[in-house]
């Protein structure tokens, strides 16, 4: 008796064992195929976006108007900024970008990466996250500026987020900062951007992973004894020594990505120079 009941026993547990591999397998096949879904879709929006974006280089020769946002005086001779301050500026005519979505506030390119996208920014930090440029939902989202920060008036900290995706779309390549091909090129150092008010040029100065941490998601100060100690903070942290001079006066940028479920890749540069439109 004891024995049928053993192998009854052993037949329902492989029947139920065999339902919980056909439950994991169809799970694991639904989020692929979405996953799948949303790359097609976000490839869609990429490519219209670069057929309805017009992206032209100032040459910096040709530039009247600009403003020089460092003290040159206090830098050193070894500064990369003598090399990146002869840079182009990046242009871009956001008419038609505007017309898909309001919410457009600025365009990054970030070299040697995939990153060349319109950054939006929404009234919270979560829209984005699973909303792709044109306002569907995605698991993808899109790159966002901080809802804290004005693309107008630049904060002491302006914060833009992405995810990081296996594709390298949106900032999937951000991680090519931690490798040393990447931050060993000077001219790597120097991510454009371009607003509705200005085109800017801004200095690489730290670069790391960390554990996950909200601490240097910060875009105000209560004076420049506090904002000193955090650029000094996040300045330590970088995995490389990019020989930049950083001080109260500067304004930064901080791109941040999650590296995976602990970790987060995040880039530090300060504003050089801009040109007002």
């Amino acid at each position: 008796m004891k024995k049928v009941l053993n192998i009854k026993n052993r037949k329902t547990f492989l029947v139920f064992v065999s339902i919980l591999a056909i439950i994991i397998i169809l799970y694991s096949l639904i989020h692929i195929a979405f996953w799948i879904f949303d790359n097609y879709n976000i490839k869609k929006e990429e490519n219209k976006i670069e057929k309805d974006v017009a992206i032209t280089e100032v040459e910096n020769t040709k530039v009247l108007d600009e403003e020089i946002m460092v003290d040159e005086k206090t830098l050193l001779d070894s500064d990369p900024y003598w090399d990146l301050k002869k840079m182009n500026y990046l242009e871009v005519d956001f008419s038609n970008l505007e017309k898909s979505n309001q919410e457009i506030v600025a365009w990054i390119s970030v070299p040697n990466t995939n990153i060349n996208y319109p950054i939006v920014q929404h009234s919270d930090n979560k829209y984005y996250l699973n909303h792709s440029f044109n306002g569907y939902k995605n698991e993808a989202g899109w790159i966002f500026m901080d809802y804290r920060n004005s693309i107008k008036d630049l904060d002491k900290n302006t914060i833009v987020y992405g995810h990081t995706r296996k594709d390298g779309s949106m900032f999937g390549t951000l991680g090519n900062i931690l490798n040393n091909a990447w931050y060993e090129n000077k001219d790597n150092y120097a991510i454009r951007v371009s607003t509705k008010y200005e085109n800017s040029l801004w200095q690489v100065f730290s670069a790391y992973c960390i554990p996950t941490t909200s601490d240097y998601i910060q875009t105000d100060f209560l004076d420049d004894i506090s904002f000193k100690e955090f650029l000094n903070k996040i300045k330590e942290r970088s995995i490389y020594d990019f020989k930049t001079t950083i001080d109260t006066n500067n304004k930064i940028l901080t791109l941040s990505t999650c590296h995976n479920k602990n970790e987060r890749i995040v880039m530090h540069a300060k504003l050089i120079k801009s040109q007002k439109k």
